[in-house]
């Protein structure tokens, strides 16, 4: 099965790019972003327009409520049935996102072997989390290194669940992972920045939210009783900003948290793609018009799928 992906940090112009090489390479996009599966949450996940929709299917976007608890297995499922679909009718599936645990999910066809778990050790790592998440977070660090290259030092339920593993078992959670790595005709594009364009990008793009009614957004996800700790809440933005709906900071404070949070995650999911050898990069800064881009791109995913460009 052939499948193409575009991925690279947040902010770096992925989800536009795309849609315009999907419809050079006649193919649809499945997005790869562990917030957009949520329904009601679309100007703080960067969700694509109706109308970029309109021109090219989208698929994996609005699938839960933001109360549904979703995993990266879950994902990996509904995924590899969308791209069998596209294969099976003609149609070039293009991954494009920035999360780098669904990305590596689908494309190595990880394996998630079923777990024991222990309520006792549960609620210990529980009562441990609500004292200090970060004391926990280090120990993380300290005894599986590599799952902490996926889990952010704020993602409690994640934290939680990889060192009640450990606990349980004596070994890293990151070692019950198994790849696939020959399962698809693979042609991935790295898009990326040079960092100050990037953290330009980045403030711009969060600046370009609030105007375009993300409190409001937040607001009524709030309302509806979505609330922290889910982990949709978690995301980059929300989070803050239900802090400054709470009276717990202003809103300039949110806003340059939520600048100075996303700048530290572009970092982490550069860190996460570099490792991947077989991702092509390209800078969009040598690039004076998106048409050149994208041609450079569909030329690349063209060669290596032996597909062809429209």
């Amino acid at each position: 099965m052939k499948l193409a992906a575009i991925v690279g940090p947040t902010a770096v112009g992925k989800s536009e790019t795309a849609v315009k090489v999907a419809e050079r390479l006649g193919g649809e996009i499945l997005s790869c972003d562990s917030m957009q599966v949520y329904r009601g949450m679309d100007i703080g996940t960067a969700k694509t327009s109706t109308e970029q929709r309109t021109r090219v299917a989208h698929h994996m976007i609005d699938i839960v409520d933001p109360d549904t608890p979703y995993t990266v297995a879950d994902y990996q499922r509904a995924a590899k049935k969308v791209i069998q679909d596209l294969n099976n009718r003609g149609k070039l599936p293009i991954l494009v996102g920035g999360t780098g645990l669904y990305y590596q999910a689908v494309v190595d066809d990880y394996g998630f072997s079923p777990l024991l778990a222990d309520p006792d050790i549960r609620q210990q790592l529980e009562k441990e989390a609500d004292e200090s998440l970060d004391r926990l977070y280090n120990e993380l660090e300290i005894v599986d290194p590599a799952s902490t290259s996926i889990i952010k030092p704020n993602d409690r339920k994640r934290i939680i669940r990889a060192l009640e593993v450990y606990r349980l078992t004596g070994r890293p959670f990151s070692q019950f992972q198994t790849r696939n790595q020959g399962l698809y005709q693979l042609a991935v594009v790295g898009l990326s920045a040079a960092r100050t364009e990037l953290y330009r990008r980045i403030e711009a793009r969060v600046d370009a939210m609030i105007e375009s009614g993300f409190v409001e957004e937040v607001k009524t996800l709030y309302a509806k009783g979505y609330d922290l700790p889910l982990n949709s809440m978690q995301a980059l933005g929300y989070k803050q900003i239900l802090q400054y709906l709470k009276g717990g900071m202003s809103l300039e404070q949110a806003v340059a948290e939520i600048k100075k949070e996303t700048r530290r995650y572009a970092k982490r999911q550069l860190t996460w793609f570099r490792k991947d050898k077989r991702i092509f990069w390209l800078d969009i800064t040598e690039y004076k018009e998106a048409e050149g881009l994208v041609r450079k791109i569909c030329e690349y995913i063209g060669r290596t799928l032996a597909i062809a460009v429209e």
